[in-house]
């Protein structure tokens, strides 16, 4: 675990800030596959939203990110509507995380998968008593999921059925 130190402490540079025009790059990404213009949720209810009943030095937290990650030895991430989800313990050695993915070029997450998989920074904030402490296993699945209904049906009932199980107070959600 000590390459998380590194990883955690590594600076950026000019080309690791420049923003990301997210929706040009996804409008761009799915011409390029011969997908219809993608067609982003509109969520017209208002979200659900908690307060967290507790310090959050005191809640257990879980990690569940959707930028292709998964660990060596578990099967990738496929690039069309994969709506599997991947388990990874979160001592995992940052040297054992993998990224893929369709929609964003993966380059400077397989350099340091925290872009996409903040794992040594949310180890960092537990450790300085910041965080009470992390789920056991972080949750993982490939965004840019077109269908939305696969999505709904498939794989958020399971995620949520994961988190209920972990017994989660808060969830740090990582879009990609």
């Amino acid at each position: 675990m000590d390459g998380g130190a590194t990883s955690y402490n590594r600076r950026m540079t000019e080309t690791d800030r420049r923003p990301i025009d997210y929706i040009a790059v996804t409008r761009e990404t799915y011409a390029q596959l011969g997908y219809q213009p993608y067609r982003w949720a509109l969520n017209e209810d208002p979200p659900s939203w908690a307060t967290l009943g507790k310090p959050l030095s005191e809640a257990r937290l879980g990690l569940i990110a959707s930028g292709g990650i998964y660990r060596h030895g578990q099967v990738a991430f496929t690039h069309r509507d994969d709506v599997t989800h991947r388990e990874i313990p979160t001592d995992v050695d940052s040297a054992e995380v993998r990224v893929t993915h369709f929609a964003f070029d993966p380059a400077a997450a397989r350099r340091d998968p925290n872009v996409v998989f903040p794992i040594d920074t949310l180890r960092h904030l537990v450790a300085e008593g910041t965080v009470g402490e992390l789920a056991p296993l972080a949750l993982t699945f490939m965004g840019g999921i077109y269908s939305q209904r696969r999505l709904a049906s498939e794989l958020i009932p399971v995620l949520v059925d994961r988190v209920l199980e972990l017994e989660l107070d808060a969830v740090l959600l990582v879009p990609v």
